[in-house]
């Protein structure tokens, strides 16, 4: 290969480098919002209130069922919400459901959510139930 045609593969290389590296940081820091893209969006009144809603109300969150709702409404009683973020604090909720149910919670204001809001419930795995990742479970041959 001639010293020419050495260089010329060298800087394609290098520029090749240089526009995954520009990409992956227009990826991390141009769209940060991009992630939740396939997230449903909240109309701009389609709100829930986590400290006057009901337990019914609350199931209309995705991933929020009865049960977790009745620890919500059992939460709030014994210490209102100031801020969105300590529902992370009611057992069974963590830090990423709030982050996935924040657009639509606030702790003030009417609650103006009238039905559930369509998407994939946190912690349920697709694919089958309680051991379907293992296959079958018998002993026989």
């Amino acid at each position: 290969m001639s010293t020419n045609a050495h260089a010329s593969t060298s800087s394609v290389a290098r520029a090749g480098g240089l526009a995954r590296a520009i990409f992956l940081a227009l990826l991390l820091f141009a769209a940060p919002g991009a992630a939740l893209a396939d997230a449903p969006q909240p109309a701009p009144d389609a709100v829930i209130n986590i400290n006057t809603a009901t337990a019914q109300q609350l199931t209309f969150l995705p991933g929020i069922g009865a049960s977790r709702a009745e620890r919500i409404v059992a939460y709030r009683e014994k210490r209102p919400f100031k801020e969105v973020v300590e529902l992370a604090r009611v057992k069974g909720i963590g830090l990423k459901t709030v982050r996935k149910l924040k657009p639509w919670l606030r702790v003030s204001g009417p609650t103006t959510l009238a039905s559930r809001i369509p998407g994939e419930r946190p912690g349920k795995k697709k694919g089958g139930g309680k051991g379907a990742e293992h296959g079958p479970t018998s002993d026989a041959p």
